[in-house]
């Protein structure tokens, strides 16, 4: 091959902010900094559960600055890092913006929390006007124009409880339009190798050994890719849960850490464990950086790799588009854990009959275009906060 595919330009821009040492970027409505986030103080109010409205929570809310892309935005996934115990949750919503005004209203993508019960945790479908409309983990902008978003976290506890939700992390990535990229895409310069002939040393899971009898939390295994990927991501770091934390599966099956994450992803308005921010909140919860982002190509992949970073990308392809992945899927979840000498893909795919199937070499460019057509180039970027992250490029997607 003659080197590795590369996107026409598409804007991608991300944004993050940490807590507790960006709350003064933003604006306080009765939460304060504390240890290791941001805190509920004061309630400003209270709120009644959506599923139940004797249950009364406490709210203080945070709002973070606007962001402005610089460029038409189309697309607006958010990441967050929260711990929410004792009955806590949080809701996470989105705006867009324009020339130095709300462009929509409020969307809410998501009432979550770590745990399903009792608060719960879910993303909200239904939510559509002329401007956007929420697709589960997205913010799909339809006639407003926008040009920058932002965010607000509600913080809730039970009426009265001492309990706080505490507020670690949250940004979101914006993009334009998706690229459609064929099989012949434009190559990159012979000597754009950066993360070629590296494998990053990943367990492999296999998602289908949970199929069969385990049918909850969307279907069992051969739904599971999502938190099958970021199973294998966490254990790789060395950080996946322990056994008291998974004492609850029963019988314990072949991998009890994959079916822990699936129920601590697992989205029921959606039906699956596939929610991209339900994952890498998951992820966080686990003492590890973790954000949802859009990468523009394979080449910035490589920097990921060459850093020592394993990523979980999204594609969607049909058998024989991706030669290797002889399967249909409308969106599936796997590690990108290295390249070939050549610059091809090496992939750990969780949709393996057991797990000496996982690993894969595939066609740099059909996998790629895959990639960025199926998803737009959506990758979890899981990592301890002592590895670097690869210096990002000039309009910054990470």
């Amino acid at each position: 091959m003659t080197g590795p595919a590369r996107v026409s330009r598409r804007d991608v821009a991300q944004r993050r902010f940490r807590l507790p040492a960006d709350l003064p970027a933003g604006a306080c409505d009765g939460v304060r900094a504390g240890d290791g986030g941001a805190v509920l103080a004061a309630p400003t109010g209270t709120l009644a559960h959506p599923a139940d409205d004797t249950r009364r929570y406490d709210a203080a809310t945070w709002t973070s600055p606007p962001v402005a892309t610089g460029f038409a935005v189309a697309e607006i996934v958010p990441s967050w890092a929260a711990e929410t115990p004792d009955g806590c949750g949080i809701i996470v919503e989105l705006r867009g913006w324009h020339d130095g005004a709300p462009a929509t209203g409020w969307y809410a993508l998501a009432r979550w929390a770590a745990d399903d019960e009792p608060f719960g945790r879910t993303s909200l479908p239904g939510q559509a006007d002329a401007d956007a409309r929420v697709d589960a983990d997205t913010l799909v902008v339809s006639g407003a124009t926008v040009t920058g978003w932002q965010a607000r976290v509600t913080l809730l506890r039970p009426g009265g409880s001492a309990a706080t939700p505490v507020l670690r992390g949250l940004g979101a990535v914006a993009s334009g339009p998706r690229p459609v990229l064929p099989v012949d895409a434009h190559r990159a310069a012979e000597g754009d190798r950066t993360g070629w002939g590296r494998v990053l040393d990943v367990p492999r899971y296999s998602q289908r050994l949970h199929g069969g009898a385990e049918r909850r939390w969307g279907g069992g295994g051969d739904s599971w890719c999502s938190p099958t990927s970021v199973s294998m991501v966490l254990d790789h770091w060395g950080v996946g849960p322990t056994p008291d934390r998974y004492a609850w599966v029963v019988p314990t099956g072949p991998r009890p850490v994959v079916t822990h994450a699936a129920r601590h992803c697992f989205d029921p308005a959606y039906g699956g464990a596939g929610n991209w921010a339900f994952n890498t909140a998951y992820a966080a919860g686990h003492g590890v950086d973790a954000f949802v982002t859009r990468l523009r190509s394979l080449a910035e992949a490589g920097e990921f790799v060459a850093a020592g970073v394993p990523l979980v990308i999204s594609a969607a392809f049909r058998a024989g588009d991706v030669p290797g992945l002889d399967y249909d899927t409308r969106g599936h979840l796997m590690v990108l854990v290295g390249f070939t000498a050549d610059g091809d893909p090496v992939l750990n795919d969780p949709y393996a009959p057991d797990d000496s199937g996982v690993r894969r070499t595939v066609d740099r460019h059909r996998l790629e275009a895959a990639w960025q057509s199926g998803s737009g180039g959506i990758a979890y970027v899981i990592r301890p906060p002592d590895v670097p992250l690869p210096p990002p490029p000039a309009q910054p997607n990470w």
